[in-house]
């Protein structure tokens, strides 16, 4: 048995047992026994129960796109469209995991904590990929922040409400994503002569 397979266990373990019982319910006994290691191998890894936790954030699918990979130069709907949907492609992968670390955010602030920085992560993501989309103007960096912002809320809200709804495919939100991308390619009329 290597290190790596052994701590690959004790994580698969552990996210396994967090599901079925709940983090406080699972002692680190059962996950040591679940992984079939002993019990000192699963604090050498994880000093202390919730660095499971933070590690299991690490394992939800990166949410670090190339722009390159899904911008349509000159058309912000049809990159924000491929960039959602590779966003939900990478979700669809890991909705228990994502469902499990939600719930056990509200009462463990690494995972809160760890959430909040992919958070962040996913509107500078956006923004990157607005920039890069929009070669027939300057965006103005007020407009970028908002709707960069607001399009990781909605992103995260439709993940959110497929962990929910047991559908592992989020809401279509084309519609959305369309008027948005108008909204930002709109020109601001013309200031009146002095």
């Amino acid at each position: 048995m290597t290190e790596d397979s052994a701590k690959e266990r004790i994580l698969r373990a552990a996210e396994e047992l967090f599901a079925e019982s709940g983090f406080e319910a699972t002692p680190t006994s059962r996950i040591a026994e679940r992984a079939k290691v002993p019990k000192g191998l699963v604090h050498y890894y994880f000093r202390r129960k919730s660095d499971l936790l933070a590690a299991l954030v690490d394992r939800l699918p990166d949410e670090r796109i190339e722009p390159a990979a899904v911008v349509v130069p000159g058309d912000l709907a049809g990159t924000l469209r491929r960039l959602v949907g590779e966003l939900d492609r990478r979700f669809t992968g890991s909705l228990g995991l994502s469902h499990l670390l939600w719930r056990e955010a509200d009462t463990h602030h690494v995972v809160r904590d760890a959430l909040a920085e992919r958070f962040q992560q996913l509107v500078r993501l956006v923004r990157s990929v607005l920039v890069a989309a929009s070669t027939e103007h300057r965006l103005a960096a007020a407009d970028l922040d908002h709707a960069s912002g607001l399009l990781a809320r909605a992103v995260s809200h439709r993940h959110a409400t497929a962990r929910h709804s047991g559908d592992d495919r989020p809401a279509d939100f084309d519609g959305e994503l369309t008027f948005v991308a108008n909204a930002l390619s709109a020109r601001p009329p013309a200031q009146p002569p002095s």
